[in-house]
């Protein structure tokens, strides 16, 4: 019974083992019963541990265990453990009689961890039972006194009191109980022969065998015993040796001869027969062993893992046909085999790390665990090399992966960082994990513009809010810290605020004209703008723009010469003597604009005669063509058009009336009807407009209103022709060339009388000096026709 004892001893060593690493670790124990309530107090860690219980909220205190089944749940807001699950010891801990939960309690910032270990005590909730409910032994009449017949062991899953602790056997007339302490605490339990059978008196015996724990209350369990008498068999089976002992690689195959086993029985015939057994009550035994019954050879029929059981006591039974038996024990050690990966428990990790970081961050805490012993069992790990990481061992099995250099996020804004462990066994085994690590941002970037400067052009006559051009400022941070404003710095453009001609969109960067530009006015400008991101405190940086304002053809070219005035009607006196190329006058215009937008070019239109005069093209110079002949007429009209050169070209007109006539009373006399032509053709487009605007009843009203004024004016121009009033005769100053040419070489003097019928043939006289109109007072009438005015020329 040596496998007890030894399985006790590693146990007691573990304990101790786990005992002075918590002292570094600063374990902390408890002792609990089995089948606690859920929720029952298991024992205040924060106060164990000197711990305040802020420190496990800010350290998102939680429990680490490799177990995959909790029974142990940590109450951060009161910092005591309590029981997550019901605790059942002997579905726990099958095979050891000391029975403990070990696990971890981690926190972070910083990262901590302490090893705590919960003992759970032993209760008596199971009563001893006997793996079958009836063995039956068949013993010879002639069996002496003292005969031993081993019976089978009740198994109590409790220990210690509350396992069995003692036999019973009923009725004692030809039988007794003997017990034999093993050195593994149980006991074998025998029968003994103390009076001898008689087959002819009873054939039949059957009794009681009751196991009785020590527990409170006490609880039993009972088999019945049923002993057929048989004829004389006065010899038992006797084993070689009492204890063999073998050895056996971990998973061998099944059918793996383990050992064999030898026993001998001096009887003849069918009382000489042996039978071999198992008699293990423990199920992990008889489900990896089988014993041959014939021969006595044990193999495997199941699977051996050394990590699981490193030993096995198999008991073997020798009987005869007789019922006479014998036993032995056989030790199997189980020999280790490479068969198991390290494996990497993540105890605690950070998913995201600042690229701010201070050297010997503690990033990751790893546990690794390999189930294989010895050289088998020794591990170690290695991260990738050229990354800002290194892993360090802090005790035995824990490593911690912590900061090595620098972190820059611009550089690289996530590590997977792979973890490989090997374990020295032939063949070495291996494992590995990846981890990912995120790099979080710090505004250590400010935006950078696209260019040191920027030009953008702008037609003039703009819409106001047109998207004139984009700034684009690029920052190398990430998010909130990368996301860019741009602002239009304060300045002043001619006096005003540069924020009334343009502005920045704030998310965008595109520039929008405030105000329509006249190119006429400005044509260009400059500003800054500053980008600026939104990280805490905020980066910035800054830019020049230029616009420029680009001419666009919207001023039509202006006449300056000559002067088109709205009442008065302006003549070129060319002699009926001029030569061919004679200088008539000069058409002087102007455009604002710029460019070839400001191009002029000078063509004749229209005009009386176009045989008779010409116009230059770029000059604006009106020259007669041809000599001037009796047969042209006094009155000549010209229509010249002045474009400019833009796209779309504009242009204007001006009507030039030239006289050909060497006298100026012949001038009066045909300009005087010209002038009573333009009088009768206002007055019918006048009267066109009205009568088509008029409909139904308002025209009838508006004709009459309109016969009624014309003779209200016909009467009073009837009383003005019959009055007496004087006639203020007119005398024009000197006529001058305006052009000062030289075409004219004599100054003239003319001397006007004006009847009472002159309200219809006004003059209007030049002036002196430099001024080139001769123009008549107005009418004393204040007569609305247009009065004449004509230009002499030599």
């Amino acid at each position: 019974m040596e496998m007890p004892d030894r399985t006790m001893r590693r146990q007691v060593l573990l304990f101790i083992s786990i005992l002075s690493l918590a002292s570094v670790l600063c374990q902390v124990s408890y002792s609990i019963p089995e089948e606690m309530a859920k929720g029952s107090l298991v024992g205040n860690i924060a106060q164990d541990l000197g711990l305040e219980i802020k420190r496990l909220m800010s350290g998102k205190a939680k429990i680490y265990t490799r177990n995959t089944d909790e029974y142990i749940e940590l109450s951060r807001e009161r910092g005591v453990l309590l029981v997550k699950e019901r605790i059942d010891r002997e579905v726990l801990c099958t095979e050891t009689a000391l029975c403990a939960l070990h696990f971890q309690i981690i926190l972070e910032n910083p990262m901590e961890f302490y090893t705590v270990t919960v003992q759970i005590t032993d209760i008596n909730d199971n009563s001893p039972t006997f793996e079958i409910n009836e063995m039956k032994f068949k013993i010879s009449e002639s069996a002496i006194s003292g005969a031993k017949f081993v019976l089978e062991r009740a198994v109590d899953l409790d220990v210690g009191i509350n396992g069995v602790q003692n036999y019973e056997l009923k009725p004692t007339d030809n039988f007794a109980l003997k017990l034999h302490n093993n050195a593994d605490g149980n006991k074998n339990v025998e029968m003994v022969l103390q009076k001898p059978l008689d087959r002819e008196n009873q054939e039949q015996i059957s009794l009681v065998l009751t196991a009785v724990d020590g527990g409170e209350p006490q609880m039993s369990g009972t088999m019945l015993i049923v002993i057929t008498v048989l004829d004389a068999n006065d010899n038992a089976p006797v084993f070689t040796q009492p204890t063999y002992k073998a050895t056996v690689t971990e998973n061998s195959p099944k059918g793996t001869v383990v050992a064999t086993v030898t026993a001998s029985d001096v009887d003849q015939g069918s009382n000489g027969e042996i039978t071999y057994s198992i008699t293990n009550t423990l199920e992990n035994v008889r489900k990896v062993f089988e014993v041959n019954k014939e021969n006595g050879e044990v193999s495997l029929i199941g699977n051996i893992d050394f990590e699981k059981s490193r030993h096995f006591q198999i008991n073997v039974l020798a009987s005869d046909d007789g019922g006479l038996t014998d036993s032995c024990k056989l030790i199997v050690d189980v020999q280790d085999e490479n068969d198991n990966k390290p494996e990497i428990n993540i105890m605690s990790k950070s998913t995201v790390i600042s690229e701010d970081a201070e050297l010997n961050t503690v990033v990751t805490m790893i546990n690794i665990e390999d189930k294989d012993t010895g050289e088998n069992g020794n591990v170690k790990c290695f991260i990738s090399e050229n990354l800002p990481f290194i892993l360090k061992s802090s005790t035995n099995n824990f490593y911690s992966l912590v900061t090595d250099s620098e972190l820059d996020r611009e550089r690289a804004s996530e590590y997977n960082i792979t973890v490989s462990c090997f374990d020295e066994g032939v063949p070495s085994l291996s494992s590995s994990v990846t981890l990912t690590l995120q790099i979080s941002d710090v505004n250590d970037n400010a935006p950078v513009f696209e260019r040191s400067s920027y030009e953008a052009y702008i037609v003039e006559n703009n819409t106001p809010g047109l998207s004139i051009f984009t700034v684009k400022a690029r920052d190398a941070d990430w998010n909130q810290n990368a996301r860019v404003s741009y602002i239009l710095e304060d300045s002043s453009v001619n006096g005003v605020p540069v924020s009334s001609y343009v502005s920045v969109s704030a998310d965008s960067g595109v520039i929008h004209a405030v105000r329509s530009f006249d190119y006429e006015q400005i044509k260009d400008f400059h500003f800054r703008v500053k980008a600026q991101d939104g990280g805490s405190p905020p980066l910035s940086s800054n830019v020049t723009v230029k616009i420029l304002i680009q001419d666009q053809n919207d001023n039509p070219p202006q006449v300056l010469y000559p002067v088109q005035t709205g009442g008065s009607l302006v003549a070129e006196m060319v002699p009926r003597s001029a030569d061919v190329g004679y200088l008539v006058t000069k058409v002087v215009a102007v455009d604002v604009d710029s460019g070839q937008n400001a191009w002029l070019s000078y063509k004749l239109q229209k005009a009386t005669d176009r045989a008779l005069f010409e116009v230059g093209l770029q000059n604006g110079e009106i020259r007669t063509i041809r000599q001037v002949t009796d047969k042209d007429a006094v009155k000549q009209r010209l229509t010249v058009i002045v474009e400019d050169n833009g796209q779309p070209s504009r242009s204007a007109t001006v009507i030039v009336n030239v006289a050909v006539a060497d006298s100026f009373p012949e001038v009066l006399s045909e300009f005087t009807d010209f002038t009573h032509d333009k009088e009768y053709n206002d007055n019918l487009t006048f009267y066109l407009v009205l009568s088509l605007a008029v409909v139904s009843f308002l025209f009838i009203t508006c004709l009459v209103v309109i016969i009624s004024v014309k003779i209200y004016r016909w009467r009073q121009s009837r009383i003005l022709y019959h009055s007496n009033l004087p006639v203020i005769p007119y005398y024009p100053p000197r006529y001058s060339d305006t052009l000062g040419t030289g075409t004219l070489q004599h100054v003239y003097n003319y001397e006007v009388c004006r009847t009472t019928d002159s309200r219809k043939s006004d003059c209007k006289f030049g002036r002196a000096g430099s001024q080139n109109r001769i123009q008549s007072e107005k009418n004393i009438l204040d007569d609305p026709d247009s009065p004449l005015e004509v230009r002499l020329s030599d």
